[in-house]
């Protein structure tokens, strides 16, 4: 939920193929190439990080499919066809580089009819989100709302809601919506009456409304479970109870912190009873606190986070939202994101997961695509990706990687593949037929249009989205960094060159993309994973790491390069040790095709020194 008025309360080398450094650990890589890239087993949290099967760390990046789900033209779907959902999980894996999506549900197309689940609902939603669990994408699903429900607006509204269905605003005899003098969709949250009022009855359980909620929820998941094979199944990661959670309103002497402690925490605990019920004891909840406690202008941020839920534990994941909230304003911040822009923002979350004991994600982060603020949204998306690998800035990076933290992992809003191609009618107005944009609240913020010939194409440079991260690392991270040299117009963004201390390392760097991994490895056989962008073609693809220095690498080795699942002809790199409790480090580069051995064995040894001194 993107609007800034929601939130205001007033490495030897190839001759004629690759080679091997002298002295790489004779190790090859675990697993078969066109295997599933999380092992077919279900991800865990452990230590504080997602784990899959291997006992390797993921990180999930991807997209929210999609808000089409919001809107009345396809009934609440993601797509207009399972035909559609598997061109968009195509695309997503091709062209957006993802290996998980948050999927969104609405309640009200799950339950149209109070205690009468729609199980044609959920048996189309549940083969449109096979196609990406099919392509080799995680899921984690999400009972999405904003504003409550659009039943509590009329057709001549201006905004729109979505949620709960017809018969939970009927029960509640809310008053006419209005929200006054409000300029952006987001300002109902607070200024709206009904819509305040509806929140506060759910949170309360006013006419047995979250009661109802949590049947139809662990019907969902029970279908769900039920029409899915166990492989199937083993892709699903998650699920989120509640999109961008908030009081309505407080009772006498309540505080958003005391809110979050005495209502919005022990819903969770029924929703996560309702999902050990449902057959999903293995999965964890994914909780959002208050949608204010991360808000970055300090007059909109209420205090919270679950500070008072204790150590969430494996059946929890931290899931938070960021925008920015100034940057959106056109007021607040006048010009665009730099270098480590939201290096704090993101800490927060790393160290509220971290106190919680649990993983964290982002699972909405993002910026509007058109409008008077969209010459940031270059500059504003990667500060935001660049948050998410690592808590330093690009400045700082090489000479303190250790201070990184864990790599986040994300789903940005949106991947809507009829983007601009809409026919809604708002609030059921015949006279109102949205096409343009979202079509919804005059958003627009999604990553992926289909064009005239009907293929899906991205809206914003492929550099940004399509991203080298470590899907799988077969230990412990230690740091994390990329420079996607994306651009803003024509400028290239370099925020994080290879500083003048590596010349070897940057001459081989050149004016390309390039990734370093630190890790320290585990006790497993499995590789770590690198996604790699179609920017890195193996042909120009160079690999320096204390496992090996290849250029163009092999289909096997310690260090190589295999499809991803799914067959979408998108790559990964597998690195192969074979050893525990050892760090290693591997740079990734597209800056040369086939460099000179005496450059890739000088730029080694500059970053086995580097490696040694900062780990």
């Amino acid at each position: 939920m993107p609007n800034l008025w929601a939130r205001l309360p007033a490495v030897l080398v190839v001759l004629c193929g690759s080679l091997t450094v002298a002295g790489a650990p004779p190790a090859t890589a675990a697993g078969p190439s066109g295997s599933l890239w999380f092992d077919g087993a279900p991800l865990t949290v452990r230590d504080g990080r997602f784990t899959d099967g291997q006992g390797r760390e993921v990180v999930l990046r991807g997209y929210n499919v999609s808000g089409e789900s919001k809107l009345a033209e396809n009934g609440g779907l993601p797509f207009a066809s399972v035909a559609d959902a598997r061109k968009s999980a195509t695309a997503l894996r091709a062209l957006g580089g993802g290996n998980a999506v948050r999927f969104l549900l609405s309640w009200a197309r799950a339950e149209p009819v109070r205690g009468q689940v729609d199980t044609a609902y959920l048996t189309a939603a549940t083969e449109q989100l096979r196609a990406f669990l099919d392509a080799g994408v995680r899921v984690h699903l999400d009972f999405h709302q904003d504003l409550y429900s659009r039943h509590l607006f009329d057709a001549g509204s201006w905004y729109t809601g979505d949620g709960a269905p017809e018969w939970a605003v009927d029960a509640g005899s809310y008053p006419r919506e209005s929200c006054g003098i409000c300029f952006f969709w987001g300002q109902n949250i607070t200024q709206n009456a009904a819509v305040r009022q509806a929140q506060y009855d759910f949170w309360h359980n006013a006419h047995g409304l979250q009661d109802a909620f949590l049947a139809t929820a662990q019907a969902t998941m029970d279908h769900i479970r039920r029409h899915l094979s166990a492989e199937e199944f083993a892709g699903i990661a998650g699920f989120d109870p509640y999109n961008e959670p908030y009081a309505g309103d407080y009772d006498s002497g309540q505080t958003s912190r005391t809110w979050e402690r005495d209502l919005l925490w022990p819903f969770y605990v029924r929703f996560r009873a309702r999902m050990d019920a449902a057959g999903w004891q293995d999965k964890p909840a994914f909780v959002e606190p208050n949608l204010f406690w991360n808000a970055n202008i300090s007059a909109q941020r209420r205090e919270g986070g679950l500070l008072d839920a204790g150590p969430l534990g494996p059946g929890y994941v931290f899931d938070t939202h960021f925008y920015d909230q100034k940057a959106i304003s056109g007021i607040l911040m006048w010009g665009k994101a730099a270098d480590g822009q939201y290096a704090a923002d993101f800490a927060a979350v790393r160290d509220r997961a971290s106190a919680a004991g649990t993983a964290a994600v982002v699972s909405e982060f993002g910026h509007p695509l058109s409008g008077t603020v969209s010459d940031k949204a270059p500059t504003v998306l990667k500060a935001m990706y660049q948050a998410l690998d690592s808590g330093r800035a690009g400045a700082r990076w090489w000479t303190d990687p250790a201070a990184s933290g864990p790599v986040l992992s994300g789903t940005q809003w949106q991947w809507d593949l009829y983007s601009g191609r809409h026919h809604e009618p708002m609030n059921g107005n015949p006279g109102k037929v949205l096409t343009a944009k979202d079509a919804w609240n005059d958003e627009d913020l999604s990553a992926v249009r289909l064009d005239g010939s009907g293929n899906a194409t991205l809206r914003q440079d492929a550099r940004l989205l399509d991203r080298l991260y470590p899907g799988a690392t077969a230990g412990t991270t230690l740091a994390f960094t990329y420079e996607d040299r994306s651009r803003d117009g024509s400028t290239t963004l370099t925020w994080n060159p290879v500083p003048a201390s590596l010349p070897h390392v940057a001459e081989l760097v050149g004016s390309g993309q390039y990734g370093v991994l630190v890790w320290r490895s585990g006790d497993g056989t499995a590789p770590t994973e690198l996604h790699l962008p179609a920017s890195f073609p193996t042909a120009a693809t160079t690999v320096v790491s204390d496992l090996g220095t290849v250029s163009a690498p092999p289909a096997a080795g310690p260090v190589a390069v295999v499809p991803e699942p799914g067959g979408t002809g998108s790559r990964r790199l597998l690195l192969t040790d074979a050893d525990s409790g050892v760090p290693h480090y591997a740079l990734v580069t597209n800056g040369a095709t086939a460099p000179a051995p005496d450059l890739l064995t000088a730029a080694r040894s500059e970053l086995a020194a580097w490696a040694a001194t900062r780990f």
